[in-house]
């Protein structure tokens, strides 16, 4: 998977970096078609925020997380991605499970 994090008024640390590349692993495990990711992390004033939006084959998904330290929103931002990865997964799973029963039963 290629992943492309930027920061907007953020200093970009190693430790900050190899944080997202690591909950991101997270949402690999449930989804194996990732293509790429593209990670912004913010800061305007105290608001600390992180969103993503991930190209996989078949869905484009799109999160964002607001919290009041950097680690807080990526750790929401995961969850939120995770979230809808496991929905993804479910409906196409669920869309060829139907297919499969039609073939069946003809």
């Amino acid at each position: 998977m290629n992943l492309n994090i930027s920061g907007h008024h953020v200093d970009l640390t190693s430790p900050l970096k190899a944080y997202v590349t690591e909950k991101l692993k997270r949402v690999e495990r449930h989804f194996d078609h990732l293509i790429d990711a593209a990670v912004i992390l913010s800061v305007d004033k105290l608001q600390h925020k992180a969103e993503a939006t991930l190209h996989a084959r078949g869905a484009n998904l799109h999160a964002e997380a607001v919290a009041a330290d950097m680690y807080a929103a990526i750790d929401a931002l995961i969850d939120k991605l995770d979230q809808q990865t496991r929905k993804f997964k479910d409906k196409v799973r669920d869309h060829h499970a139907r297919d499969a029963q039609k073939h069946v039963a003809h």
